[in-house]
C-alpha cells in the first residue's frame, strides 16, 4: 500500500519542483522533499559515492538518515535544461556548505536531476550526484553555430 504524500505548493513546472527539492535539503524536511519525487517504484537517487537508491522508501530511508545529521546546504548555482512536453533534465551544479576542522568551507557537486509530468504535477523521478571541483564552475561548451 502506497502512502499519500504531501503536495507541492506549486506544481506548475520542473522549475518549481526543483526549488522545492533544495528548499527541503536545507530545511531538512523529509516530507516535503519525499513530495517532490514520483510515488513510482523505479525512481531513482544516487548520492557521491553511494549505492543506486531504488523506490520511495529506500530514498526516504536515505535522506532520512542524513536529516539526522542536520540539513543539507546544498543550493543550485548553475543549471542547464533540456525540457519536453513531459520531461525535463536538469544538470546542475550543486554548491555545499561543508563543515570541516579549518571551518565551513564551500564543495561542488555535479547533479542530474529528471523530472516527468505527473497527474500530481511535475515529479522528480532521478537524482544522479557526483563530487565536482572549482573547474565545474568554468563550462565548457560548444559556440552556437549561427547559419545565415
Amino acid at each position: 500500500m502506497r502512502q499519500l504524500k504531501p503536495h507541492l505548493a506549486s506544481t506548475g513546472n520542473p522549475d518549481e519542483t526543483e526549488a522545492a527539492f533544495y528548499d527541503a535539503l536545507q530545511n531538512g524536511d523529509l516530507e516535503k522533499l519525499m513530495g517532490c519525487w514520483s510515488d513510482e517504484d523505479e525512481i531513482v537517487c544516487v548520492h557521491p559515492g553511494g549505492a543506486r537508491l531504488v523506490g520511495p522508501a529506500a530514498i526516504r530511508a536515505a535522506f532520512d538518515t542524513m536529516f539526522a545529521n542536520g540539513t543539507i546546504r546544498a543550493k543550485p548555482l548553475k543549471v542547464r535544461k533540456l525540457q519536453s512536453l513531459t520531461a525535463s533534465v536538469h544538470s546542475v551544479l550543486e554548491g555545499i556548505e561543508v563543515l570541516t576542522e579549518e571551518g565551513l568551507r564551500q564543495a561542488y557537486i555535479v547533479a542530474t536531476n529528471v523530472y516527468y509530468l505527473t497527474a500530481q504535477g511535475w515529479r522528480m523521478v532521478a537524482h544522479h550526484a557526483s563530487p565536482g571541483t572549482l573547474r565545474e564552475l568554468q563550462e565548457v561548451s560548444e559556440a552556437p553555430v549561427v547559419l545565415h
